[in-house]
């Protein structure tokens, strides 16, 4: 019998609260979370990951960028907890700057990154983060983000969104 922290959330879960995809979507599972405060998800680094071809040869060491990347979709989830939302057509969460970060430690084929984000405040739509990612509860990175949420204008968005896994085109 396995018990999940509160406000665990599956692959599934996860996509229906971001629109990201593969290769892009780099949120595997949510530990735990608390609307209005904090989210502790992971991303299990594989060999596999496209990137690794290039950076670099010989060498695979997971991009900074990525791994800021990973840590705003953890925001963004958090975002949408705390909001009581997920994407539409109308609306998305978008990663609008960073401060402070800092790249402490290499993250490589077979780590765990675990990604930890706590809300420090949202006004109007912007949301302020402090989030940092861990290996072997090692600090990897760290920084501020900032995410806003804005008007797509594109009622179509949604449609031409990638179904999920499983399910037949028009299912709801």
């Amino acid at each position: 019998m396995t018990t999940e922290a509160p406000g665990a959330m599956d692959i599934h879960a996860i996509m229906k609260c971001l629109p990201h995809r593969y290769p892009f979507l780099l949120v595997d599972r949510v530990l735990a979370s608390e609307p209005g405060r904090f989210i502790r998800a992971v991303k299990n680094v594989t060999i596999n990951e496209p990137f690794f071809a290039g950076h670099f040869p010989g060498f695979p060491v997971m991009p900074g960028v990525l791994i800021i990347e990973a840590l705003a979709q953890a925001a963004a989830i958090l975002s949408h907890l705390t909001r009581g939302t997920s994407p539409d057509s109308r609306s998305l969460i978008f990663f609008a700057g960073i401060d402070r970060a800092r790249f402490r430690r290499q993250v490589v084929p077979g780590d765990q990154l675990i990604l930890e984000a706590t809300i420090v405040r949202i006004v109007r739509g912007v949301g302020k983060f402090e989030t940092r990612a861990l290996v072997d509860g090692e600090v990897a990175a760290e920084g501020e983000l900032m995410a806003a949420i804005r008007q797509t204008g594109n009622p179509e968005a949604a449609a031409a969104a990638p179904a999920e896994p499983g399910s037949a085109p028009g299912d709801a």
